[in-house]
């Protein structure tokens, strides 16, 4: 199986709905990705349908992966206020692009769906191990699980970043 920016291709010669929830997340991270990357100047529907002529995984408005970017999007300056609470010492803007956009999705998750913070929490953790920086996926854990405990969304299940 071969690999395209993180993306298996066989994967993406499904309908994007069949993919699985961690191949639909990183979806969603890459349509967030190219959002940043365009700074914001590319609407989402050129940007799926690049990605759908480019990859051969077909992206329409009313799939979960279009609707989720969307969200994510509409909402990033909550979020980012609330990435910002949590960086004590720590200056929002010295964020890498991909640790910033990898809270920004998961913090959108916490804040506004039901998904358990255990689930949010280490696809986050594999995402970041997969794209970010070194050890950001520390980073990330410790920054989620600090906003899971002051917002009393702390599973049964133990989180580990190792």
């Amino acid at each position: 199986m071969t690999e395209q920016n993180g993306l298996h291709q066989s994967a993406c010669s499904i309908p994007c709905g069949e993919l699985s929830q961690r191949d639909q997340r990183s979806l969603v991270f890459h349509l967030l990705y190219a959002m940043d990357a365009s700074d914001y100047e590319a609407s989402l529907e050129a940007i799926a349908e690049n990605f759908s002529r480019e990859y051969g995984c077909e992206i329409y408005p009313q799939d979960t992966v279009f609707i989720t970017a969307r969200s994510v999007l509409a909402t990033r300056d909550e979020v980012d206020a609330e990435i910002r609470r949590l960086l004590a010492n720590w200056r929002f803007e010295r964020l890498g692009m991909i640790t910033r956009l990898l809270m920004r999705y998961a913090l959108w998750e916490l804040m506004y769906t039901k998904t358990p913070s255990s689930v949010v929490i280490n696809e986050a953790v594999e995402l970041a191990k997969s794209f970010a920086e070194d050890n950001a996926f520390r980073f990330i854990n410790g920054l989620l699980d600090e906003w899971c405990k002051q917002h009393d969304r702390i599973d049964d299940e133990i989180i580990s970043a190792e």
